[in-house]
């Protein structure tokens, strides 16, 4: 069985690598700069004479070439640094070595461990425990140590000089070890100081990326907007509640829509008073806005708050058509089997000969009222037993041409006049992701009133189906036009709402069935405010990379 361990490397306080890669170029860049600095100096120091500064040279060829080699090295890992050379960690500990052994070089040919040489050689100890704060930096510590009572005890033993240079090496011995314990406990501090500084620069970012999708996902609309109604920040739901209709999306410099804008300038007047509800376009929904200042104090900032009225509104109404449907269901068969046997003993009763034309009248009433009841029993049962959406990313216009061929085919097969569809295809229709069977019943629904009612109007059964893109190009749009009366102004409000009917022989649920089957795909169906003769309903999609 294989065992999965958790990686715990970003947890602050786990053991890590001595420094971060470009931590340590960084650190060794300036360790350079001080290199080269202290090789300058020391070139310098050999046009004076000796003599002057009371330090004899023992080796004064060997010093002078050691300097000069010293300096080389050091400008050209300085050019090589310049030219963008990223040193690895054994670079870094070749670097520290060779600067250990070239000082205790250049201090034995010089006037050995009294030089004041030997305090550079402190500061290289350091340096490398700095860069390297682990076993290394004791080993660069052991190894200055040895140089220095090798250079010493060479001093005593081949030149003759006073022993206490040997003690005064193992004094240095202590300072190096001293300073590398001492820096090796101050810089892991600081790098876990860092470490934990890191972390929380990540979690923060990584809690604003999560803040930040959790805001684009929400369903309410969120706009940060200024006194003026001059838009600063939008989420998803309020471009698409504001502009995702009217393809506005996208675009700076934009203001808050009019109806939106009263609302905050009512507000800003009177903050306690709830603003009114609104429509940001015909298509739109209606939307309750609430407003808020970013800041109490002092912020001209502020912060709104979008509700799609339609979603509260509609859970109201599946939760009032889920209980009437839960009872419907319950005594549908109580209520068929009387009204089976009505309409059945009317239709029996219209067949006798006996039966005069009043009496007759009288039972078409009764038959085409028990359809009615019929077919308001079967709608709500429908509704009741909705399944969820089996979405599909569809190529839509020729899958709406399939749908339009079929269709004609199916009202043909009934006889009467045929019906006349004109399907018009505007170019680079985007593709849309529905449940083909559900917009299916929502096209066949709209088509077969438009077509009624275009019969109606003009004697000749004929509707426009167009489809196209909304302006900004990322929305598909099918709009069902047909040529009937139209529907009065003060219908149009109510003419989703269930049960709601201008027919007579109507059950008025079949655009509510139609808007929540477009609402189950994330879709939109709204009644078009037109010029021209007739009704336009319009079903605009959502974006094809958005799931249902």
């Amino acid at each position: 069985m294989n065992h999965v361990t958790p990686d715990n490397t970003d947890q602050p306080g786990n053991e890590r690598k001595p420094a971060p890669p470009a931590q340590s170029n960084r650190l060794f860049r300036v360790y350079n700069v001080y290199r080269i600095v202290i090789s300058l100096v020391l070139a310098g120091l050999l046009f004076v004479d000796p003599a002057q500064l009371d330090q004899p040279m023992r080796l004064p060829l060997q010093y002078q070439s050691g300097v000069l080699a010293y300096l080389a090295l050091n400008v050209i890992i300085g050019l090589l640094l310049a030219q963008g050379f990223r040193p690895a960690q054994r670079h870094i500990t070749l670097s520290l070595l060779i600067d250990i052994l070239v000082m205790h070089l250049l201090l034995a040919a010089s006037s050995g461990i009294t030089n004041g040489l030997a305090n550079l050689i402190i500061i290289s100890v350091a340096a490398g425990n700095i860069l390297t704060p682990s076993r290394m930096g004791v080993f660069y510590a052991a190894l200055a140590a040895i140089c220095s009572l090798a250079v010493a005890g060479w001093g005593v033993m081949a030149l003759g000089e006073n022993v206490d240079n040997i003690v005064r090496a193992g004094s240095l011995g202590i300072l190096y070890f001293g300073a590398a314990l001492i820096l090796q406990s101050v810089t892991r501090r600081m790098q876990r100081s860092e470490e934990l500084a890191d972390y929380r620069a990540r979690s923060i970012v990584e809690l604003e990326k999560i803040n930040e999708q959790i805001i684009q996902r929400m369903r309410t609309g969120i706009v940060v907007t200024d006194q003026d109604g001059r838009i600063r920040l939008a989420n998803g739901a309020a471009e698409e509640l504001l502009f995702g209709l009217t393809g506005n999306q996208g675009h700076h410099s934009r203001v808050l829509p009019i109806a939106l804008l009263e609302g905050l300038i009512a507000w800003q007047e009177n903050p306690r008073k709830r603003p009114e509800p609104c429509q940001v376009q015909s298509t739109s929904p209606m939307i309750q806005a609430s407003f808020t200042r970013l800041d109490e104090e002092n912020s001209d900032l502020i912060l709104v708050f979008i509700e799609d009225l339609s979603k509260v509104t509609q859970q109201a109404q599946q939760m009032k058509l889920a209980s009437l449907g839960r009872l419907t269901a319950s005594i549908a068969h109580e209520v068929r089997n009387p009204l089976g046997a009505i309409s059945h003993a009317a239709q029996l009763m219209g067949e006798s000969g006996d039966i005069g034309e009043a009496d007759q009248r009288m039972l078409g009433i009764i038959q085409r009222h028990s359809r009615r009841v019929n077919g308001i029993i079967d709608n709500v049962l429908d509704l009741s037993r909705r399944r969820q959406a089996d979405a599909e990313l569809v190529d839509l216009p020729r899958w709406l041409e399939a749908f339009t061929r079929e269709y004609q085919q199916a009202k043909g097969c009934e006889g009467g006049e045929p019906a006349r569809i004109e399907l018009e295809t505007e170019p680079n229709v985007p593709a849309a992701r529905f449940d083909k069977s559900q917009i299916e019943q929502v096209l066949t629904n709209l088509c077969d009133n438009g077509l009624r009612y275009s019969l109606e109007q003009t004697g000749s059964p004929r509707l426009t189906l167009r489809v196209g893109a909304t302006a900004d190009g990322e929305r598909a749009i099918i709009d069902i036009q047909d040529y009937g009366p139209g529907i009065s102004e003060a219908n149009r409000i109510s003419v989703f709402e269930p049960f709601f009917t201008t027919d007579k022989s109507g059950t008025g649920l079949g655009l509510y069935l139609a808007r929540e089957l477009c609402e189950t795909n994330q879709a939109h169906l709204a009644l078009l405010k037109q010029d021209s003769p007739g009704c336009c309903f319009r079903i605009t999609f959502a974006p094809s990379g958005r799931l249902i």
